[in-house]
C-alpha cells in the first residue's frame, strides 16, 4: 500500500505540477486529494483537470464548496478569489461541455471517505468541510481536540489548516521541523489525526509545496520546491486577486 495524498492545491499550477512530478518519480500511481482544489490562486481550470485526470479520489474542501453556497464568512482575500474563480468556471447554458463537466465534478465531490482504519476528510471528522483542527488545539483548546478524537476511529487524515503534522491521542502535535522528507510511524492500537499539509499555499513557514505518502504502518511528508515567483506573477496579472495572495507564497505563511 502506497498512496500519495495531496490537499489545498488552491489553483496553484506550478506547485501542483511539481508535486505530481515528485509523486511520479517515486513510482506512486494512486493519488488521493483532500479538497480545496480551487481558491486563492490563478489557474483553477488546470488544477481541476489535473486532479480529475489523475486522482482516484477527491473530497470537497471549503473553497470548493464556497463556489456553490454563501461565502460571506470567508475573509475578503478568499472571498474575492472565490468570485474570480466562479466568474471563470461557472457555465451558462451555451458553455462548452468541458466547462460544464468541471463545474459538475466540483459540485458532486464527496465529503468523506473511509478505507479500513483510515478516514479521509478535508477539515475534521466532526465537520468534514469547514472545521479546523489546529496544531495548537492540544494546549489551547484541549476539550475540542478530545471531542474530535472521540468522533472517529482509527487514523484520520485532513488538510485545511495548511500545517502538516500529526496529532496523537495524548493531544500532542508533531510537526515536520523543516525537513525535506519526514517519516512518522502510525500507531497500531491508538488513534492519530494526520494533516497532510498544503500543495498550493503552505502556511507553516516553509514555502515548499507539501504532500504525504501513506503506507500501512507509516506516513512520509515530502517538501517540494516550485517556482512560486511564477505563480505570484500570475496572481498579480489577474488584476483581481489580492496581492497578499502573491506575497504569502514566498513566506509560506
Amino acid at each position: 500500500m502506497k498512496i500519495a495524498i495531496i490537499s489545498d492545491l488552491h489553483s496553484n499550477r506550478e506547485a501542483l505540477e511539481a508535486v505530481f512530478a515528485h509523486i511520479q518519480s517515486l513510482g506512486i500511481s494512486t493519488v488521493y486529494c483532500l479538497g480545496d482544489v480551487v481558491g486563492y490562486g490563478p489557474e483553477p481550470e488546470f488544477c481541476v483537470d489535473l486532479v480529475r485526470g489523475h486522482a482516484q479520489l477527491c473530497l470537497m474542501g471549503n473553497h470548493d464548496e464556497g463556489l456553490f453556497r454563501d461565502a460571506s464568512d470567508f475573509n475578503p482575500h478568499a472571498r474575492g478569489a472565490l468570485e474570480y474563480t466562479r466568474a471563470r468556471m461557472q457555465p451558462s447554458w451555451y458553455s462548452l461541455s468541458e466547462k460544464k463537466a468541471r463545474w459538475r465534478w466540483l459540485k458532486e465531490l464527496k465529503l468523506t471517505h473511509r478505507e479500513g482504519r483510515f478516514l479521509f476528510v478535508h477539515g475534521s471528522p466532526r465537520d468534514p468541510v469547514r472545521e479546523y483542527v489546529l496544531s495548537t488545539d492540544g494546549f489551547l483548546n484541549p476539550e475540542k481536540l478530545r471531542s474530535v478524537f472521540e468522533s472517529f476511529e482509527g487514523i484520520g487524515f485532513a488538510g485545511h489548516t495548511h500545517h502538516p503534522g500529526m496529532h496523537t491521542e495524548d493531544l500532542a502535535f508533531h510537526g515536520l521541523g523543516g525537513h525535506t522528507s519526514f517519516t512518522m510511524a502510525l500507531p497500531s492500537d491508538r488513534k492519530a489525526f494526520v494533516n497532510v499539509g498544503s500543495v498550493g499555499q503552505p502556511r507553516d513557514g516553509d514555502n515548499r509545496a507539501c504532500y504525504l505518502v501513506l503506507e500501512e504502518q507509516q506516513v512520509t511528508w515530502h517538501r517540494v520546491p516550485y517556482d512560486f515567483h511564477a505563480t505570484a506573477e500570475k496572481i498579480l496579472r489577474t488584476g483581481v486577486l489580492s496581492e497578499v495572495l502573491a506575497r504569502r507564497l514566498a513566506l509560506g505563511k
